[in-house]
């Protein structure tokens, strides 16, 4: 099968382009354009004659009408994904993810389409007003980022309702890896600490979240593309577990054998009704749908994280020294 990746070039999408390769599927992989012809984390993939990478913008909707023609799965993940950022610039954020949401659903259904898995963002519950959050909880938009991802369900699935448009909402809650965003916190502490600093800077220490790591995101991803029962469906892919920041903070300084210690730093912080304070998925319909099952405890993942951040050809590729919102 010939499956398109939007968002191919980043984190998430560049590990479920790989993972997609290995499963046998011919894949095209969008990367947002530039003109050094760079294509982000795709560049780390080792070559694969199944791989077509075409470079573009979602927010064109002629060329995605043009990216989707052959295609029988769209993997959508191309977003605009930095909170702090959203607080700056939301007007990017709409065009993105909501604009870019509706780009692609169209150009899907121009196309008849098989699948669409459009990616969401435990974001959109804010604060946990029960938990486990399973996908009943309210949507509560916390940040510009979040009121877009809404927004951005909303319109896949009125493709779904209006013109029957196969679309799966994936729900992934808090991912991390190799090849996360520095402004992330894993890699924002793992970073400091590799750099040898001693007062690592970071936001409120209370927050809590379900980590999972990256290639059980994935895996949750590739398991609804094949589930018939998926389609018109919003599904969590989560772990079920929470960590506070700062647990998570001990546990990386036990793996990095750091004596490093915590250093509030406010820049970092959220504004006061913005940020959530607790995320814990119900991963219960994911489970019954597909048999999911989370394979990495956090520790495990972030074991390997760890020893791809610390890799001096890795590292050298972040700036721990500055916060990029």
């Amino acid at each position: 099968m010939k499956v398109l990746v939007t968002g191919a070039d980043g984190f998430i999408g560049s590990h479920l382009t790989e993972s997609l390769l290995d499963e046998g599927y011919n894949v095209r992989a969008l990367a947002q354009y530039n003109s050094f012809n760079y294509w982000g984390w795709l560049e780390d993939i080792e070559p694969n004659s199944h791989i077509e990478v075409i470079c573009g913008d979602i927010r064109d909707s002629v060329f995605c009408r043009e990216i989707c023609e052959d295609i029988d799965i769209v993997f959508h993940l191309a977003a605009l994904i930095a909170i702090p950022y959203s607080y700056r610039a939301p007007e990017s954020f709409i065009e993105t993810n909501i604009k870019g949401t509706y780009n692609i659903c169209q150009a899907a259904k121009d196309h008849n389409i098989k699948r669409i898995l459009v990616t969401s963002t435990s974001e959109v519950y804010g604060t946990a007003k029960y938990v486990p959050i399973d996908e009943k909880h309210p949507l509560q938009p916390q940040s510009p980022y979040s009121a877009s991802k809404i927004g951005a369900d909303a319109i896949a699935m009125s493709f779904y309702n209006a013109f029957h448009l196969p679309v799966t909402i994936v729900r992934p809650f808090n991912t991390y890896g190799p090849r996360q965003s520095a402004r992330a916190i894993i890699p924002n502490i793992i970073t400091q600490i590799a750099s040898g600093e001693k007062e690592i800077k970071i936001g409120d220490t209370m927050p809590t979240r379900d980590f999972n790591y990256v290639k059980d995101i994935c895996n949750g991803f590739m398991l609804l593309a094949n589930c018939e029962k998926a389609i018109g469906e919003t599904v969590n892919i989560g772990s079920n577990t929470e960590f506070s920041i700062k647990d998570l903070f001990k546990l990386i300084k036990d793996i990095m054998h750091s004596d490093a210690n915590l250093s509030l730093d406010n820049q970092r912080l959220r504004p006061e009704h913005s940020e959530v304070f607790r995320l814990k998925c119900d991963n219960t319909k994911i489970k019954q749908l597909t048999d999911y099952e989370p394979k990495y405890t956090l520790r495990e993942g972030l074991e390997k994280t760890v020893e791809w951040f610390t890799d001096p050809r890795n590292l050298a590729k972040y700036k721990p020294g500055i916060y990029n919102i």
